[in-house]
């Protein structure tokens, strides 16, 4: 008999020694294998996918997403599966790839339902920090083998783009569901040469007037001229493989429907069916639109729309035609007429007014994850984008969300033409109106551009002559990239609905890597401190919250108190002890309140993520790669470089203790300088006298400098602020706080405004 455990792969003779490979025969032998610290050698994240969970017999309902890791010894590569235990690491991007992790406990697990299928399942880990010792030595990492037990070599599963969960057929988008993920999504296709019955078709107006009479489906020959992103709708106990749909709004010389791909037609041709898509479909169905889904503004078609059936297009029951023909084989009146705005324009607009518009990218905010208000466990993308056309001193502000487009949605830069649709218009009160994604919008920038309708649109011709008069180095020095931004401003009379200190130290401690929330809390400042330098962002870091184990007993200022916490539960933190030299104020009654609090959360601050960076084409792929969320699979781009250091202009941390008394919290407040800020668009500017609390109340200090005009004016300094901030003590305030989850224990906690209760509208 063979001995069952050793290992095999298509590589032989591999003389050196492997961590994977010797804890694989060592599970041959026990049910569950548990490392010492000096057995455990460090392996590398490659790989790090996501897919809905499996159904188990008798088990409740786990979490909704399972996640596969790939990892690496330098010799060999291995997918495992990660313990549903250990899914938090997952979600604070703790266990990412790129890094380096020790594996403490595993077992193997078979599939007892399938002949020839196991997996090894990590049950404990050990995080390691900073870069990866291992993947520097790897030189390619897709040539090494993957460890499959003996017996396994010719499961297809342990060698393909699928979940070990084998009831699983694909992978999700680790960060949102509505980007395609994976080798099953086909795209590029070639357009079909076969000779078409043209004879036979039907129009669109006869299969409306015909939907409830008896109707025989004839051949369609309609053309794409709106796209949707994609639907994801699986969720746990669900049994479709591929539970995706897709809207289309097709036309043809007689009107415009709506159609929807459905299930796994999505991952075969979603990715090939464009604006501009010719299509002769066959074997489709028709049913009632779905009234509650948005719609593309249609109007400038000048075409009858059918709003009452839908084309529905499935995989079976019946088994749709779907054939992509020649552009050229329809008929010229269906054509794609852009409706762009420009800059100047939108002020005009009404809310909700849909409009496609393009500019050149001068700021790019990170990405950042929102949760869908309809489900917990789903997430939006989106990042903040300035754009201007050169017809108003103001640009564009674009909140754009992912589109199922991620290759573009990733390399969006300053510097870049970028073109979104349907984009719709949100006019603020006392500020600049912008837009935001709907569900048809579109993206496209430079590189992208090439065969799209709107090329020939005179507004876009017109921009391109534009960009043609300027200097790249000048606006270079307007660019930025990434850092904290979110807009709009609170208003200045305050309808935000208020949540108590204990749910915003819930919300701290469930916070997901760089999931976005804006809450209000109300209390009184009892202590502000002005800080030189940002937090590091460097190991493990400390936990969200300080036990009543940790409370301070001695006279010490906040931020003692604060690092004292720490020490005691982390080990480990790098702060500014306070000396003779901080800058920093403190209410009469702070020392005797903070002995009677209960909490003290400490985690607010700013880290080097929170500052944008100034755009350079030399460091083009590293500062996208900073902004971007952390990606699925590692590439060796990822630490070939790193991003420098930014001079921290300096910011105040301000403790509020919540109106009960019992939980304070810390914040940072990163007062807007400059007008070259991307902050500082849309921000109203009413002139105040730079004491502590009108600036907590603007947001800026006044007036901001600006390096166009090369004014001589001159800031407030810190102390000069901080001497008037006696003002504060006793005063009962609201304060909007914005949080901003970085990944690891760093958590982004800001002061976007204060108000007086005075200047609250109460509910």
């Amino acid at each position: 008999m063979e001995d069952s455990s050793s290992c095999s792969s298509t590589v032989t003779g591999l003389s050196q020694v492997s961590f994977l490979q010797r804890t694989l025969e060592r599970l041959s032998s026990t049910q569950c294998l548990k490392l010492q610290p000096e057995e455990a050698a460090p392996v590398a994240v490659i790989a790090l996918q996501r897919y809905l969970s499996e159904p188990t017999e008798g088990q409740q309902q786990p979490d909704s997403y399972s996640y596969d890791v790939t990892v690496t010894d330098g010799v060999w590569r291995a997918k495992c599966f990660v313990h549903p235990s250990l899914n938090h690491l997952v979600h604070t991007n703790t266990l990412r790839t790129g890094a380096d992790i020790s594996i403490t406990q595993c077992t193997f697990v078979y599939n007892e339902r399938r002949l020839g299928h196991g997996y090894i399942c990590i049950e404990k880990l050990g995080s390691g920090a900073g870069r990866s010792a291992v993947l520097p030595r790897i030189k390619d990492v897709s040539s090494l083998p993957i460890l499959v037990k003996h017996g396994m070599e010719r499961s297809v599963v342990l060698q393909s783009d699928v979940p070990l969960q084998v009831s699983r057929k694909h992978y999700l988008s680790l960060w949102n569901n509505d980007d395609p993920e994976g080798d099953i999504w086909t795209s590029g296709s070639p357009t079909s040469d076969t000779v078409l019955d043209v004879s036979k078709i039907t129009l669109l107006s006869s299969l409306e007037s015909s939907f409830r009479n008896t109707w025989k489906s004839l051949p369609l020959l309609v053309k794409i001229i709106h796209k949707s992103r994609l639907r994801y709708y699986g969720k746990f106990g669900l049994k479709i493989d591929y539970p995706y749909q897709a809207y289309f709004e097709v036309a043809d010389q007689s009107g415009t429907m709506s159609l929807v791909l459905w299930n796994e037609l999505c991952p075969e041709f979603y990715q090939r069916l464009n604006v501009g898509t010719v299509l002769y479909l066959q074997n489709y169905t028709l049913k009632q639109s779905y009234s509650n889904r948005s719609h593309p503004q249609m109007d400038h078609h000048r075409m009858k729309t059918f709003n009452s059936v839908e084309i529905c297009l499935n995989p079976r029951n019946p088994a749709s035609v779907i054939t992509v023909v020649s552009p050229k084989i329809l008929f010229e009146k269906v054509l794609h007429v852009m409706f762009v705005s420009y800059r100047s324009e939108l002020e005009k607009q009404s809310n909700s007014f849909a409009c496609d518009i393009i500019g050149l990218v001068t700021f790019v905010g990170r990405v950042e994850r929102v949760k869908s208000k309809g489900n917990k466990e789903k997430y939006w993308t989106y990042r903040w984008i300035h754009a201007v056309d050169g017809t108003s001193d103001r640009p564009f502000i674009l909140e754009v969300f992912s589109s199922s487009q991620p290759e573009i949605f990733s390399r969006i830069c300053p510097m870049t033409y970028l073109v979104c649709t349907q984009m719709r218009v949100c006019q603020v009160e006392g500020s600049l109106p912008y837009l935001t994604s709907s569900c048809e919008t579109e993206t496209f920038i430079t590189g992208y551009h090439k065969g799209q309708p709107y090329v020939s649109d005179p507004k876009v011709k017109s921009f391109i002559q534009w960009t043609k008069t300027l200097k790249d180095n000048l606006v270079l020095q307007k660019t930025a990239v990434g850092g904290h931004y979110c807009y709009p401003s609170p208003p200045q009379k305050s309808q935000a609905p208020l949540v108590s200190v204990a749910d915003l130290k819930r919300e701290l401690e469930t916070l997901q890597y760089r999931e976005h929330k804006r809450l209000a809390i109300q209390g009184q400042i009892t202590a502000v401190r002005y800080m030189k330098n940002p937090k590091s962002t460097e190991g493990s870091g400390c936990g969200i919250s300080l036990t009543t184990a940790s409370r301070c007993i001695t006279g010490a200022a906040a931020l003692l108190r604060c690092t004292l916490c720490v020490l005691i539960k982390c080990h480990w933190l790098s702060l500014f002890l306070p000396d003779s030299d901080v800058l920093s104020w403190e209410s009469s009654s702070w020392l005797k309140q903070q002995q009677e609090a209960s909490e003290h959360l400490c985690q607010g601050g700013l880290y080097q993520g929170s500052f944008s960076r100034r755009f350079t084409f030399n460091e083009k792929d590293v500062l996208l790669q900073w902004s971007n969320l952390q990606p699925t699979h590692w590439a060796p781009e990822q630490t070939a470089d790193s991003i420098s250091s930014v001079v921290c202009p300096g910011y105040y941390q301000v403790t509020i203790l919540g109106i009960n008394k019992q939980i304070a919290v810390d914040a940072a407040y990163f007062p807007v300088v400059s007008s070259d800020m991307p902050r500082a668009v849309g921000l109203p500017q009413n002139p105040h006298g730079n004491t502590m609390l009108s600036c907590l109340s603007s947001g800026f200090l006044c007036p901001l400098t600006d390096s166009a005009s090369h004014s001589e004016s001159t800031l407030p300094e810190p102390e000069d602020i901080l001497r008037t901030a006696s003002e504060l003590e006793d005063m009962h305030v609201m304060c909007i706080l914005d949080l901003c989850h970085l990944g690891g224990d760093n958590v982004e906690v800001l002061i976007s405004k204060l108000y007086r209760v005075t200047e609250v509208c109460l509910n």
